[in-house]
C-alpha cells in the first residue's frame, strides 16, 4: 500500500461515515486524476429516493462535470467496499485507469462481483484493480452499521 492510497482511501471513509450519519449504508468514493479529488461522493440512495446513487456514480458524475467528459481517462477511483455489477458497469464505461477498494463482500476469495466474464472486460480495458486497502477499517464501518441497524 502506498501513501497515496492510504491517503485517498482515508477520504473515502470520511465520506462513509457521512453517508452512515444520514442512515445511509456507509460507503464513500473519491475519484482521483494527478493526486487532486475531481469527484467524491457517498451512498444516498435512500435520502434522494434514486436507486443509482451510489458513492462512485455519485464521484463519477462530479469528475465528469470538472473534466467536461463522461470518459474518466487516467483516474484512479477509491471506494470503500468492492463495486456492485452497476457501479462496475460506470467503472468500464468512465474509462478510469485504476479501481482501488477497501472491503469486498466475500472474504474467502475477496472478490465478489468480479466473476470471470467481468474480470475479462476488465482487464481489456486496461483497468488496474488493488484490493483490501484499509480493508479492516473499511470492513467495520459496515459491519458496525449493520449490527446497529440489527439492534433496533
Amino acid at each position: 500500500m502506498n501513501k497515496d492510497d492510504k491517503y485517498f482511501m482515508k477520504c473515502a471513509i470520511r465520506l462513509a461515515k457521512l453517508a452512515e450519519v444520514d442512515e445511509e449504508v456507509p460507503v464513500g468514493a473519491v475519484l482521483v486524476l494527478n493526486n487532486i479529488i475531481i469527484g467524491h461522493g457517498s451512498n444516498s440512495s435512500i435520502s434522494k429516493h434514486d436507486p443509482t446513487a451510489h458513492a462512485e456514480i455519485i464521484a463519477f458524475r462530479a469528475g465528469g462535470t470538472v473534466l467536461k467528459n463522461y470518459r474518466l481517462l487516467n483516474t484512479t477511483l477509491y471506494v470503500t467496499l468492492e463495486p456492485c455489477f452497476m457501479c462496475y458497469g460506470a467503472i468500464i464505461h468512465s474509462r478510469i485507469s485504476r479501481l482501488v477498494f477497501g472491503a469486498s463482500y466475500n472474504n474467502k476469495n475477496d472478490y465478489f462481483c468480479l466473476n470471470n466474464d467481468l474480470l475479462r472486460v476488465i482487464k481489456k480495458n486496461n483497468i488496474t484493480v488493488t484490493k483490501n486497502i484499509l480493508k479492516k477499517e473499511c470492513r467495520n464501518i459496515l459491519k458496525n452499521f449493520f449490527w446497529n441497524k440489527r439492534k433496533k
